[in-house]
């Protein structure tokens, strides 16, 4: 039996050479769709799964209240691991990480001594290879990172600085200690499903600042683990108990350590402040760490995830739309045989076996396709989503099983509804032909419905597209209240000490640099942020804090006009003042104090023994972050302060229209006169500041591709049904020419039915576009309006498309010879 359902569906398939070919290529098209959105998504699920101890492992988040500025962080303070390891016997151990910035190495390779910039280096625990399990090529993973002056490379970082010989022994010298560090051990290079990527491990007691600031509980640079006993990480419930009894040790061991910067612990508490600790699965750090800050990971959005399932569901059930369309719409000729068959005896349940193996032979035969779409469109897809998904998943019988699966789900979807629609036909009513052209024969008006719903998806994909495109080209082009435009940033010029300022001085005298500052941050990089204490004069409108967190730069005279910063009051900075005890604030930081004229006020940084600054001028708001954030009060000192010590250090350069290239080359010429040894790096702002949405931008490419297939699977559809209601209506349109229609006319009459709907899709689109994109852009704090021509947009564009689907077929039609359709007549 099984055999002879086969042997039908083959023949029909076979026969109906052009349904066939549409309902393959759609099926296939979404079929691929679904498979590589699934090798996304199992990708995305797999971050941090390989460790061994990966359901024992937790992050330290820290959530912060801090006068108006709150959030929750992955940056805790030094003390916090071993506290939690001290108080609570459920924390069998932690580990810490800081992560430096890029750092210059010298090397000698084969006698010559070499220098570069090494991007990938994190300082962690001595412990660090023993809590995680990253695999050792050579060296002892408990004992590596043991001493001061010790290093752990991945296989690519040996090869790097070493070429193929054991790296083991040989040493590396860091700019600004005197003393090399010797290679240890070596790692296999890192998983990309790591969140924590890095190539160059030091030991955290190399590096002073962390013992200096051993004491506090403000200081939020470093990242913490933990790894909880089994008993206590297998129960939920007990770690949101562990979790309810930190506050009160938070409270033992922070409070001194506020009182120091000024802050009592009590009246911070009372103000509302907030210091809470939570853990966070290692599991879910890729995925759910969106509204968490943190420098040290790769982070991903689990709403991108879900969008794109749900990308993947819709595509293939567009996919599966057509395939129920295009049988329906079939039914005018295989209706005679299922009467002729019931009348033999055929049983309904049996044809509706028989209707559903053709759809599974249909959807077999187009997963093969969508299988050899997948091979050869991966490595596009890999390069268009930033992946490196791999046809070893093919490998996989969980692979297979599931693909498995996906043919009888998609079989099933496709194929029940047309099953048990032409097997409810009575044969007597079928054999005198009145069910040919009843209502209910075609399924009219469900066909219709599925139509409205393939192009209300693929409006909402095109809206959801425009839209995302409109905020990625608004972040490139908004006034972010400074002049990224011709600006070259570069990088590690601390590493140059005195050198610095000569350097400066040398590219200020080129013909093509307009202007040059040295700072220790630039926007779209990391600034230093700490707690500082306004001062409060009677008669002052205050929000009721005594303390602000300011974030912030120290800066030279140049960085106001070189950045073109737009100064409202006061005055900037100048050697003609002794400025290391002067402080430029921005409007945010201002209103957020409650100064009427902050000009002449006076800041109290705790951090650094109660230094005083005074405020000498007033600057427009600036963005130093992505669009998502909202500009934070945020200050320029003078370098001259000396404030904090961090080891960053850039040169803005200003650089004129022109020939961009010979400007690079001057600027490298001018670095290698004053900085021989030292690595020459560049890059230019605007490109920084795009890289800010690169996620976004890559999630705006896929979603472009996805949202066009499945314009092609909807259009794919529409040609079919149009191509069958020019064949059921071929006497109608030969009477019609012979009768005096037109060619435009006949056209008219066969598109206006199909354009209706599409009309009746893009208006239920709509608001669904809308309320979506609006959702999406809720996430930014300055988002791009959503504007109506980009709802006319879409359902124009969804219109003409549709438009010349169908008109091809119906122009095919109304030009073919009106004798030969009467000819039977």
């Amino acid at each position: 039996m099984i055999k002879n359902y086969i042997k039908i569906a083959w023949r029909n398939l076979t026969i109906n050479k052009a349904s066939s070919i549409i309902n393959i290529s759609g099926l296939a098209i979404g079929l691929a769709c679904v498979l590589l959105i699934g090798m996304y998504v199992k990708d995305e699920f797999s971050y941090d799964r390989f460790f061994k101890d990966a359901n024992r492992i937790y992050r330290v988040n820290l959530d912060t209240k801090m006068g108006n500025d709150e959030g929750v962080t992955g940056h805790t303070p030094p003390p916090v691991g071993a506290a939690l390891k001290d108080n609570f016997p459920q924390v069998e151990s932690y580990t810490r990480i800081l992560q430096p910035g890029d750092e210059i190495v010298h090397y000698q390779y084969k006698g010559q001594n070499y220098s570069l910039t090494e991007k990938k280096v994190l300082l962690v625990d001595s412990n660090f290879l023993t809590f995680f399990n990253y695999p050792l090529i050579e060296g002892d993973a408990a004992s590596c990172l043991n001493g001061t002056h010790t290093v752990v490379l991945t296989q690519t970082a040996a090869k790097k600085y070493f070429g193929d010989s054991s790296p083991i022994g040989k040493a590396l010298l860091f700019e600004g200690d005197t003393t090399a560090f010797v290679v240890s051990a070596v790692l296999k290079d890192i998983p990309k499903q790591s969140s924590l990527q890095f190539d160059v491990l030091k030991p955290t007691a190399s590096r002073q600042v962390i013992k200096h600031f051993g004491w506090s509980w403000v200081w939020l640079q470093m990242g913490t683990y933990v790894k909880l006993r089994g008993d206590a990480a297998a129960d939920p419930s007990g770690i949101a108990k562990l979790e309810s009894k930190f506050p009160q040790m938070v409270a033992m061991q922070a409070a001194s350590a506020f009182k120091r910067i000024g802050q009592p612990w009590d009246e911070f508490k009372r103000k509302g402040g907030r210091w809470d600790l939570h853990l966070q699965p290692l599991t879910d750090l890729h995925l759910y760490s969106a509204n968490i800050g943190t420098r040290f990971f790769q982070q991903s959005d689990i709403k991108y995830v879900y969008i794109f399932l749900a990308v993947g569901l819709f595509i293939i059930l567009l996919a599966c739309v057509n395939f129920m369309n295009l049988s329906t719409a079939q039914s005018t000729k295989r209706a005679k045989e299922i009467g002729i068959r019931k009348v033999l005896g055929s049983e309904r349940k049996q044809l509706i076996v028989q209707f559903m193996s053709e759809a599974l032979l249909y959807t077999l035969l187009a997963t093969l396709v969508a299988i050899l779409i997948v091979i050869l469109v991966l490595p596009a897809f890999n390069q268009l989503a930033d992946k490196a998904l791999s046809l070893n998943i093919f490998l996989n019988l969980k692979t297979w099983l599931c693909i498995v699966g996906m043919i009888l789900l998609t079989g099933l979807m496709a194929g029940i509804y047309p099953a048990f629609l032409l097997t409810s036909f009575k044969p007597v009513s079928v054999l005198k032909g009145s069910a040919l052209f009843s209502g209910h024969g075609g399924g009219f008006f469900t066909r219709n419905a599925l139509v409205v719903f393939q192009f209300t998806v693929s409006t909402v994909l095109i809206i959801c597209t425009i839209i995302v495109h409109k905020q990625l080209k608004y972040a490139q082009t908004k006034d972010l209240g400074f002049a990224k435009e011709n600006v070259v940033v570069l990088t590690n010029t601390g590493s140059l000490g005195n050198r610095q300022e000569s350097l400066r001085q040398r590219l200020l005298g080129l013909p093509e640099v307009a202007n040059a500052s040295i700072s220790t941050g630039m926007p779209a990089g990391a600034s230093f942020g700490d707690t500082y204490v306004p001062e409060l004069n009677p008669g002052d409108v205050r929000s009721g804090e005594t303390n602000i967190d300011l974030s912030s730069f120290m800066v030279d005279e140049g960085f106001i006009p070189t950045l073109k910063l737009k100064l409202i009051s006061g005055r900037a900075f100048s050697k003609d003042f002794a400025d290391s005890a002067s402080v430029i604030l921005n409007e945010t930081a201002v209103k957020q104090i409650g100064w009427k004229d902050p000009i002449g006020k006076t800041l109290t940084y705790p951090g650094n023994y109660n230094q005083k600054f005074k405020v000498i001028g007033l600057i427009r708001d600036f963005n130093t972050e992505s669009l998502r954030a909202n500009i934070s009060p945020f200050a320029l000192f003078y370098v001259t302060s000396k404030t904090y010590n961090i080891r960053s250090s850039y040169i803005a350069v200003r650089i004129k229209p022109g020939n961009y290239n010979e400007t690079i080359n001057a600027i490298q010429h001018a670095w290698k006169d004053v900085a021989p040894d030292m690595p020459f790096e560049y890059s230019f702002m605007d490109a920084q500041f795009d890289a800010l949405y690169r996620a976004d931008q890559t999630i705006g490419k896929v979603f472009s591709v996805f949202t066009c297939l499945s314009l092609a699977v909807a259009c794919l559809g529409l040609l079919g049904l149009a191509m069958f209601t020019a064949e059921r209506r071929t006497k109608e349109i030969g009477i019609r020419k012979v009768l005096g229609a037109s060619v435009q006319g006949v056209v008219s009459m066969l598109s206006k039915d199909f354009l209706k709907l599409i009309l009746i899709a893009s208006f239920i689109a709509f608001p669904i576009a809308w309320y979506a994109m609006n959702k999406w852009l809720q996430d930014f704090a300055y988002p791009t309006a959503i504007s109506w021509w980009v709802f006319a947009l879409a359902g124009l564009t969804t219109l003409v498309i549709a438009l010349l689907t169908v008109s091809f077929q119906a122009l095919k039609a109304a030009i073919a010879n009106p004798v030969k359709s009467l000819r039977s007549e």
